[in-house]
């Protein structure tokens, strides 16, 4: 365990703590079960870490993982157990959010914030966490939670408590910098084989306009987009122009992850039309970015936004604006990926997203079925109660490297 996480670790709240160097110290508290009229009563709140490594090296602008520490939220209320992930890295290079941060916030405010008390909505649970500055992230954990019990109780699928309409949804790959070309090729050639509709590349200095040229001089009629991560200024703006030779979907996040004004100046002299991802953090920067025309695409990440009740009021937005959107993906577990994908089935959705197989990334993922992407490039969409996945608890548990329990 990191000396930043054994400084986090410290006892407040009602919180109990468990990590590996820690087994046999500390004792998990345990709850009662509470009445939930009029509204749910959450009894609980408990976080995991757990580390899964990648089937294979994920490199973009920020650089290179080969694992991910999984964050994952389960919250009980009347026997029920809602499973969510936070979706932050562990150090601040998408943004500022990070799992140490986010076992801070979680255990010492938004935690004991949302604990014993009646919850009847998301509204009612967003309304709880208003009052905590930013930390989507951490925040969407809990959301996303949530909505998974609310499904549960309500006896139906969680895409159907969003409101979802789509039975499958149609899903692109996303593909890191590759050491050269000709595998980055090969990587290209084995996805359009397995069906996934959109190809992502992923670009920064020196690794542009040479790698989609040749994406493209190859596959003259795919669906290919790139996603620069913030890798660009303003001043790159020629050599960006560039990549109109190549009839791309769209370009994400070229300049700076807080960025609308640049955003909206390159926008004016480029064909290809710019999708936003790190700038869209509210429904709010939404809008602006519309007004502004900075982009002509967005990027839904639930975990971005801060949950659930922005990711739908920035849907709504863009459905009413006309503004095509799509899931994006942080290499999230199976749980994570569930949401993504009930999410992904409201009708606004209408570009691929970034829901890959669970085999695109892990050799072993924690739910049950793994998710699977058809010949035809999509994604069912599961109808049973709450994610519509069987969560491995047994595997999250042999998996676990800290846990914290949050009681009221």
């Amino acid at each position: 365990m990191s000396i930043l996480l054994q400084h986090l670790l410290h006892d407040g709240h009602r919180c109990a703590i468990f990590c590996r160097a820690m087994q046999g110290s500390s004792k998990i508290i345990d709850y009662q079960t509470t009445t939930l009229a009029p509204g749910i009563k959450l009894e609980r709140v408990e976080i995991r870490l757990i580390r899964l490594p990648l089937i294979e090296p994920f490199e973009t602008s920020f650089g290179k993982i080969d694992s991910r520490l999984i964050f994952l939220v389960c919250i009980e209320a009347d026997g029920l157990r809602g499973w969510g992930e936070v979706v932050a890295a562990e150090e601040p290079l998408y943004s500022y959010e990070t799992v140490g941060t986010a076992l801070h916030v979680i255990r010492d405010f938004l935690g004991p914030a949302v604990l014993n008390r009646p919850l009847a909505s998301l509204d009612d649970l967003a309304k709880c966490l208003a009052p905590f500055r930013g930390h989507n992230m951490a925040k969407a954990g809990l959301e996303l939670a949530f909505m998974d019990l609310l499904a549960q109780l309500n006896e139906q699928s969680l895409s159907a408590l969003l409101g979802g309409e789509l039975k499958r949804v149609a899903v692109g790959v996303s593909l890191g910098i590759q050491p050269s070309i000709s595998r980055l090729l090969e990587r290209v050639e084995r996805y359009l084989r397995l069906g996934y509709q959109r190809i992502k590349l992923k670009i920064r200095p020196g690794w542009d306009l040479d790698v989609v040229d040749e994406v493209r001089r190859k596959y003259p009629n795919i669906l290919l987009s790139v996603d620069a991560n913030s890798a660009y200024t303003i001043n790159d703006r020629e050599h960006l122009q560039r990549l109109d030779d190549f009839k791309l979907l769209m370009i994400e996040q070229p300049l700076q992850h807080d960025d609308l004004m640049d955003h909206a100046r390159l926008q004016e002299i480029m064909k290809t039309r710019i999708c936003l991802d790190e700038s869209i953090v509210s429904l709010r920067q939404a809008k602006l970015a519309l007004e502004l025309d900075s982009c002509r695409i967005i990027n839904i990440k639930v975990g971005r936004v801060g949950g659930y009740s922005e990711a739908l009021a920035i849907h709504d937005l863009c459905v009413g604006r006309e503004i095509p959107v799509w899931c994006g993906g942080m290499l999230e577990s199976g749980i994570g990926r569930a949401h993504n994908i009930a999410l992904a089935s409201l009708k606004g959705f209408t570009l691929p997203g970034d829901i890959s197989a669970s085999s695109r990334y892990f050799e072993r993922d924690i739910i049950s079925p793994e998710v699977v992407v058809g010949a035809d490039g999509t994604v069912a969409v599961p109808d049973g109660k709450g994610l519509g996945f069987e969560v491995d608890v047994d595997l999250i548990e042999q998996l676990t490297d800290t846990r914290i329990d949050i009681t009221g």
